[in-house]
């Protein structure tokens, strides 16, 4: 097993979806979604929504990755041979051995496609078999229902809501908490999840 290495180019697919790490250049791919659509960025805690915030939302990327906290992708589906959004792992613990998984959207035309089940199975792989994590955890805006049935619905577990806990666009959020262990994942949740991507 390896540990999350920051200086690496870690490039992820399978015949649907390529995971490659996010780069300077492409700010130009990403801004299409920046400006076209906005309500992307309604539940973000850094919305990229314009040019100006997409630039901090690549800055905020990179600045985590230099500090070894954070590892963003660009995701592209080769059904269209389209870049379709972005996803990251953050909150890297190496003395704990867990990350979290998140920062993740998908422009409308490639929501309930089947890429975002294909990009959860190759990221949660990647986690549990090369590098041994633990435990891989999940955060949403406990209000986003679609966000939270996605994440129920590949096999993650509610473990609970933390009131008020951060700062959202407007006032404060409660965020709900989902995780995978280990152990759930190589006992059911990638036969379950092989199941719903083929």
């Amino acid at each position: 097993m390896e540990k999350l290495d920051f200086s690496k180019e870690y490039i992820i697919e399978n015949e649907v979806v390529q995971l490659r790490p996010l780069v300077e250049s492409d700010f130009d791919i990403l801004s299409q979604f920046s400006l076209e659509e906005p309500d992307l960025w309604t539940y973000s805690l850094v919305p990229a929504g314009g040019l100006k915030n997409l630039r901090k939302y690549m800055d905020i990327a990179f600045k985590s990755k230099n500090n070894k906290m954070s590892y963003a992708f660009i995701v592209f589906d080769k059904r269209t041979g389209k870049y379709a959004g972005s996803t990251r792992f953050y909150d890297y613990q190496e003395l704990h051995n867990t990350v979290q998984l998140g920062y993740t959207w998908y422009g409308k035309d490639f929501q309930g496609t089947g890429l975002n089940k294909n990009c959860k199975y190759l990221l949660l792989e990647f986690a549990f078999e090369a590098l041994g994590i633990d435990r891989v955890e999940f955060r949403a805006d406990a209000t986003n229902e679609r966000s939270i049935a996605a994440m129920k619905s590949i096999g993650c577990t509610a473990e609970g809501i933390l009131r008020s806990n951060c700062k959202a666009e407007v006032g404060r959020r409660d965020s709900i908490i989902l995780s995978i262990l280990k152990d759930e994942w190589f006992d059911s949740v990638k036969k379950s999840l092989v199941k719903k991507i083929k």
